[in-house]
């Protein structure tokens, strides 16, 4: 898949994994990129900003992806603006740090909020421009963790949801067939606002220089990384419903 005119869609677009996706998109030829955001609105004017910069034509986009009517109406818009997309990246997440012990805390509105977020919104998305997406012959790449291999992560919640991600992966591979692939890349420890806010910004530099020291490749990834490996996905042809771990080697030591 040449990325050359194509016009992209990155929900979560506005800051970390989001951000250095739309700019790589950019960077590797897209003509269009829609930086979709739920709350950061500011972030996602200046990652807009950027993409001008660089020739892009782009465009800021609020939705909800937990939310399918509001998901259909971005597709709705977005459709009018280009007329046609070609890839469309699920990045957008959420969780709650909850201890794995801490059951009690694991309430039904945090089971709902995570999993609408983290599973059904991609599964939205996928839906809304699936017709796009099957006439431009396009891509889907869905943003996981590796918190849906391994019992880790923020919480159970976070963890389960992010293992019924790669499944749906796997089952839109092959409800797209053979129009449209869908791969997924499944991130490690990741430097962003994301973890800082998780564990606060001392506590990260400590987690994050004690894994250098550990893992095969001697570094923890950036939002570039794993930017890398959504642009290498995107250009396998025959590659479809399959994971890229982005963790430095880490997950071969478990």
């Amino acid at each position: 898949m040449r990325l050359d005119g194509t016009v992209a869609v990155v929900t979560g677009g506005g800051t970390g994994i989001g951000r250095a996706t739309a700019l790589a998109l950019a960077g590797a030829g897209a003509a269009g990129v829609v930086v979709n955001y739920s709350r950061s609105a500011e972030e996602a004017e200046r990652t807009v900003a950027e993409l001008t910069a660089l020739g892009c034509d782009a465009v800021a986009e609020q939705a909800d992806v937990a939310d399918d009517e509001q998901v259909r109406a971005l597709a709705g818009r977005v459709l009018d603006r280009f007329g046609r997309v070609d890839v469309l990246v699920n990045n957008a997440g959420t969780t709650f740090r909850v201890p794995h012990a801490d059951l009690e805390s694991l309430t039904d509105q945090v089971w709902h909020q995570v999993l609408d977020v983290n599973l059904l919104g991609p599964f939205h998305c996928v839906r809304a421009f699936a017709p796009a997406l099957t006439e431009a012959r396009g891509a889907v790449v869905n943003v996981a963790s590796i918190a849906g291999y391994r019992a880790g992560g923020s919480s159970v919640a976070y963890g389960v949801s992010k293992a019924a991600l790669l499944q749906l992966t796997r089952n839109l591979a092959v409800s797209l067939a053979p129009h449209v692939r869908v791969n997924a890349i499944a991130p490690g420890t990741v430097a962003t606002r994301w973890q800082t806010g998780l564990h606060g910004a001392e506590a990260f530099k400590e987690r994050a220089k004690a894994e250098r020291e550990t893992v095969p490749l001697r570094e923890i990834s950036g939002p570039e990384h794993v930017a890398q490996a959504v642009l290498g996905v995107l250009m396998m042809d025959l590659v479809t419903g399959e994971v890229v771990i982005v963790d430095g080697g880490k997950h071969v030591l478990y």
